[in-house]
């Protein structure tokens, strides 16, 4: 159990959701998650390596702050600074050019990459949001 003022509760619930305390049907995803560790171990480095190397990109426009860095996994989750364009702006731009990405709140967005996603393909969706944040 958790007792805090409400605007610190506040924080604690986004948390809770960011990382995905919220969810229903875990199990389901729990499954998944299995499923891959049997089957796709191997290259799961392939997806941590390529989220670095969306993160390196980003990591050098002045716009951007990386809110966990170094990326050690294959998440990529970055803020956007004021002068910036705000999440939604950066997500529909990347979305026109076929880039998925989405908002953790009005300045944040989270990049992921996964199995279906090539090296090439993330050298392109870097170059992608580059271009949407502009510099």
């Amino acid at each position: 159990m958790l007792a805090s003022p409400r605007e610190v509760m506040r924080d604690c619930v986004r948390h809770r959701r960011m990382l995905g305390g919220a969810m229903r049907q875990i199990g389901i995803l729990g499954a998944a998650g299995l499923y891959a560790l049997d089957h796709h171990l191997d290259r799961l480095a392939d997806d941590h390596d390529n989220a670095k190397l969306v993160a390196s990109s980003l990591r050098s426009n002045p716009r951007v702050s990386l809110v966990a860095d170094p990326v050690e996994t294959n998440i990529v989750i970055f803020s956007l600074e004021a002068e910036a364009p705000d999440a939604a702006a950066v997500i529909a731009a990347a979305r026109a050019r076929g880039v998925l990405v989405v908002a953790f709140g009005p300045r944040t967005v989270r990049a992921v990459t996964h199995l279906d996603v090539t090296r090439e393909q993330c050298e392109r969706a870097a170059g992608v949001l580059v271009d949407a944040i502009g510099s």
